[in-house]
């Protein structure tokens, strides 16, 4: 899925948090899995955005023809990113119809120069 946001919690050890809606199928696999990858996209990656945020016709399976990579956990993320983080869930708190994920960075990888993709104010924007 698309996320709008994720924020970094702690330095040491690497812990970032998600919040997800309880009744979306992210947040099953998440519950399963006990892992996540996140994706930095680059700023003309914006069709896979639209695509995992469910704002083109939605397929059982999104990462259908999309090509990813796995490091630690399994989790998949996608490939031609500016950065990758291998999220490992350390606890799950539950807040109104959402969980708050909280997970240490088990491992990240950059693919170096761009500029990230940005969503501000109902549309994709360029960093200045």
């Amino acid at each position: 899925m698309t996320v709008s946001s994720f924020t970094s919690i702690a330095l040491e050890p690497p812990i970032i948090i998600i919040s997800l809606q309880t009744d979306t199928r992210t947040h099953r696999l998440v519950t399963q899995a006990n892992a996540f990858a996140v994706t930095i996209l680059a700023d003309d990656q914006d069709d896979l955005s639209d695509r995992f945020a469910g704002r083109v016709p939605d397929a059982e399976d999104r990462l259908a023809g999309v090509e990813t990579e796995t490091l630690v956990s399994g989790a998949p993320f996608i490939k031609g990113g500016l950065a990758y983080l291998d999220c490992r869930v350390t606890q799950a708190i539950p807040v109104g119809s959402n969980t708050l994920f909280l997970a240490e960075v088990v491992a990240a990888h950059g693919e170096g120069a761009g500029q990230p993709l940005v969503y501000h104010n109902r549309k994709y924007q360029k960093l200045v």
